[in-house]
């Protein structure tokens, strides 16, 4: 499941958004002209990026042998005793138009006392990849799949996380349910997890839910069919804010950063948006962001090994204290996530125009999101930037495989089983897994820049209406606001400060370099 195509993550991990691009930091940038877009293949440079950061895109041998005996055998058991049949409620899924790989479902109903009562279900891909096997080996070495703009490149097969271990609409599957009450007040109770047979009722998509949520658009033709759907989504909606309010009272980060994807007519790429949130992709997060919580919390009751997701404290508060007085807001000494998140809030109403720029800084300065091992009864860093203390990864196990492991850590307790990993094997998982994510934001930061300048290349010549964001001794960077695109200032312009509005004309682009140069008009 996905939030968007550029970074897929599914909850507000501002580890996860992919860095200003980086146009130009070094002196031999090239300005020898452009290249026809005909004459560019992004999908093998995506293949050779991949390659190049430490990824192996192609399936093993003996993959296929594997896939074959996992369809050979029935998708789901019959009921059986610790397996709820679940598949009666109205579950629904909300993704990306194109996604494929459906991790989680949902469903929510209304409590006598007020409180909403809300199932998460996540798709249960240890039931047909085994530990051990080629297809669960790679996925270790591999540990995500990378969203290009492109091509995906799956940690599973996609005969896997598209068919058998999707959560496809009208298909029976087996999930993890992750189970929890909500008060008027956000806070969560009533938390617990099983496993138990389910069925995918709607897949939806966050552009069409979302307008309809906030009303700016039609109900989707499935909704619009389903009164108890409609007001199924309603209902999930209310507890998602009630979630959402909560979070925010104790220091969330409202971030924003700007990402795009390609516009394809016919396999053919003819131009870039932005990636919108709306009130569906705020939903899906808060659901996660709990559902997440709940999976920690349950593993430290159990007095089990995991894997959680952190991000730490900043160690460059300092810096950020800093960015806050440059524009006349004084934030404590000490980190505080409130404090800053108030600063943020006041400044995204006050210029907005520049508020992904500093979203980017803050994000910088509190550093990568990161992967570590919890010992039973040890206390974890926790969350900054999401404002919770109990986090992991868990509901995305068909693209991520600290997701996997947390399942099947899960399900082994659940079960009464022996854990399947020793603390040295989490370490050492946490620590690829970490390495890895950092290895996939720079291949999917690479080919951002260049299906810009691929299709960039079609208008130079054109003028853009633009805003500085980066000056060096190399010169000054800009962006152009429709489309967002970031380039260097190869002409003109002297004089000039971030946040300068200027009007720049296409001078040249580079695909096999991402480079988009601009002169100041």
């Amino acid at each position: 499941m996905s939030s968007n195509p550029g970074n897929h993550s599914n909850h507000p991990d501002h580890s996860n958004h992919s860095n200003h691009p980086n146009h130009a930091n070094q002196p031999n940038h090239s300005h020898d002209g452009g290249h026809e877009p005909g004459h560019f293949n992004l999908i093998a440079s995506a293949h050779a990026a991949m390659l190049e950061n430490g990824f192996q895109p192609d399936f093993p041998a003996g993959t296929d042998k594997e896939l074959a005996a996992i369809s050979a055998k029935p998708a789901v058991p019959p009921p059986a005793d610790g397996l709820a049949d679940l598949r009666n409620l109205l579950w629904s899924s909300i993704d990306n138009d194109t996604s494929k790989d459906l991790d989680q479902i949902e469903w929510a109903e209304r409590l006598s006392d007020g409180r909403i009562r809300v199932l998460v279900g996540i798709a249960d891909v240890d039931a047909r990849v085994p530990k051990g096997t080629i297809i669960d080996t790679h996925a270790q070495s591999e540990t995500t799949s990378v969203y290009t703009g492109v091509k995906v490149f799956p940690m599973l097969p996609t005969e896997l996380s598209e068919g058998a271990t999707s959560l496809n609409e009208n298909e029976d599957r087996i999930a993890i349910v992750i189970e929890y009450a909500v008060d008027a007040d956000g806070v969560t109770s009533n938390e617990s997890a099983y496993r138990a047979l389910v069925r995918n009722r709607a897949q939806l998509a966050y552009p069409s839910v979302g307008a309809w949520l906030e009303g700016t658009g039609p109900a989707p033709e499935k909704v619009a069919a389903s009164a108890e759907l409609a007001a199924q989504l309603k209902l999930q909606d209310e507890a998602a804010e009630r979630m959402g309010g909560e979070r925010f009272q104790h220091g969330a980060l409202d971030l924003e950063t700007i990402e795009t994807r390609p516009v394809m007519i016919t396999d053919q790429i003819v131009g870039i948006a932005p990636i919108e949130k709306n009130r569906a992709t705020s939903l899906i997060e808060e659901f996660m962001v709990v559902a997440n919580g709940v999976t920690a919390r349950r593993l430290q009751q159990a007095g089990v090994a995991s894997i959680r997701r952190i991000v730490r404290t900043p160690k460059r508060w300092d810096r950020i204290v800093q960015l806050a007085q440059e524009k006349g807001t004084t934030l404590p000494a000490d980190p505080d996530s409130k404090a800053l998140n108030d600063f943020l809030l006041a400044q995204k109403q006050r210029d907005p125009d520049h508020f992904p720029d500093l979203s980017l800084a803050v994000i910088k300065l509190m550093g990568p999101g990161e992967y570590i091992l919890v010992k039973p009864n040890e206390p974890s860093p926790g969350h900054f930037g999401l404002a919770v203390q109990d986090y992991t990864h868990s509901t995305a196990p068909n693209r991520r495989f600290p997701d996997m492991v947390t399942q099947r850590i899960l399900k082994a307790w659940l079960s009464k089983q022996p854990q399947p990993y020793s603390d040295e094997s989490l370490n050492a998982i946490a620590t690829r897994c970490t390495e890895m994510e950092d290895a996939a934001r720079k291949v999917e930061r690479e080919m951002q820049k260049r299906i810009a300048a691929v299709v960039l290349a079609k208008h130079i010549g054109q003028t853009y209406a633009a805003i500085v964001t980066g000056v060096n001794q190399y010169g000054s960077f800009v962006r152009t606001l429709n489309p967002h695109v970031d380039g260097m200032l190869v002409h003109g312009g002297k004089g000039l400060d971030v946040g300068d509005r200027l009007t720049v004309r296409l001078v040249s682009t580079d695909p096999a370099r991402g480079f988009i140069d601009f002169a100041a008009q």
